[in-house]
């Protein structure tokens, strides 16, 4: 029996009445170099998504750019049928025309058409959580908001969420329908989206931030980061990711790997209790960090 877990992280509920464990698994890095391709190591990463159940990780991030596609059938093939519990959300929105390259397209009837291969790839009725990867500036954001709200209204997705967005645009497309998740880039060096942080806390949507484990310079040796580290046995990237679940009860850190050993490590993170003061201590060297960038 595993004495770490993710069930030690806290739990919360996306779109009020779907329970997640709040430290989850990003299935980006399963794929190949530049997020394009299958993965080096094809059985390293099934073995990697088939670890995630006895860990208590039930929340899984995916997205049909990840691959393409790739990420979506590896995470069927390792979980499917899905335990009891676990949610598996993806994302549209992004098409890929190779390795490192983002093109956003959010016209309606491609959101809809990728929603339909996502149910495919993953092998669901229903997909618990999807998200608009991004919103594309080249299509009136209400019409993209009115595909979302239809896919709700006709069963394909329960719940729905957005990604690098600002306070108004959550805003915007509260209108249209329940925003009940936020994916932003947010760790300890990277602050730009603190006040949609913040406006996520006071309404109960589920922040999810991406590249949580960054430190920057604050991991080097001697650093503060370093020593907390230290005083707590664990690593200073461990540190980082137990300092962001602790700064909001609706925060819902995904960090992703490929390797059996650094999810374990990062799971361990949940075994993190950080005392008030070193908490504070490292919110004001990460803000300090940021400032200078």
């Amino acid at each position: 029996m595993t004495e770490y877990s993710a069930a030690k992280s806290g739990s919360f509920k996306i779109g009020g009445d779907m329970e997640v464990n709040r430290l989850g698994f990003g299935a980006m890095r399963v794929t190949g170099p530049g997020i394009w391709g299958p993965p080096a190591d094809h059985g390293e990463a099934i073995r990697t998504l088939k670890r995630l159940p006895s860990l208590g990780v039930n929340f899984i991030d995916t997205a049909d750019s990840y691959g393409p596609d790739v990420s979506e059938w590896l995470v069927k093939e390792a979980l499917y049928p899905y335990s009891d519990g676990s949610i598996v959300a993806t994302k549209g929105g992004l098409t890929r025309h190779g390795p490192d390259i983002w093109l956003p397209v959010g016209r309606p009837e491609y959101l809809i058409q990728q929603v339909h291969k996502s149910l495919r790839n993953l092998g669901v009725e229903r997909i618990d959580l999807w998200q608009l990867h991004r919103i594309d500036s080249k299509v009136p954001a209400k019409e993209q908001f009115d595909a979302i709200k239809s896919l709700i209204d006709s069963g394909l997705i329960r719940h729905a969420g957005l990604s690098e967005v600002s306070v108004a645009d959550i805003e915007a497309a509260s209108k249209v329908f329940k925003v009940a998740t936020v994916q932003n880039r947010y760790n300890l060096v990277d602050r730009t989206s603190e006040d949609v942080l913040d406006y996520c806390a006071k309404h109960g949507i589920g922040f999810i931030p991406w590249y949580p484990l960054a430190a920057g310079e604050l991991a080097k040796p001697g650093s503060l980061l370093d020593t907390v580290a230290k005083q707590h046995n664990v690593s200073p990237s461990q540190i980082a990711l137990a300092w962001v679940l602790k700064r909001s009860p609706v925060m819902l850190p995904i960090p992703g790997t490929s390797k059996v050993k650094h999810l374990e490590e990062n799971v361990r993170a949940a075994d993190v209790t950080l005392t008030d003061d070193q908490f504070r201590a490292l919110d004001a060297e990460g803000k300090k960090a940021f400032q200078a960038t």
